[in-house]
């Protein structure tokens, strides 16, 4: 792993703004600079996992907890309701743009499938 710090983590540490939506002491939320639906937010786990396939048992915790976090937010915000989509993005085929896992989580407008 680099030892330069990911985007996600200079929001963590307050070096770019952000509109935070949550924190705790395992993950922070907020909204994406660049959506791709309405509602476009960013789970972010505050420990460093590269993605998730270089997660391993120990982040069992942090990764349940970020679903758990999506899903509260998102009841929270107001739009549980009507449907959202949580996406993990894995690798470059998989549309990963920054190496530091996160759940985005998209609503507000009528998703379809496949994605793309």
């Amino acid at each position: 792993m680099s030892e330069d710090k990911s985007i996600f983590e200079k929001v963590i540490d307050r070096e770019i703004p952000a509109d935070i939506l949550h924190e705790d002491e395992l993950c922070i939320c907020f909204r994406d600079i660049a959506p791709q639906a309405p509602v476009h937010l960013l789970v972010v786990p505050k420990k460093r996992i590269v993605r998730l396939a270089e997660s391993e048992e120990q982040d069992q915790a942090t990764l349940g907890h970020l679903l758990l976090t999506a899903s509260a937010v998102a009841k929270q915000q107001g739009f549980a309701e009507g449907g959202f989509r949580v996406v993990i993005n894995n690798g470059p085929n998989g549309g990963e743009t920054v190496p530091h896992l996160h759940v985005h989580v998209l609503a507000e407008r009528k998703l379809t499938w496949p994605p793309g």
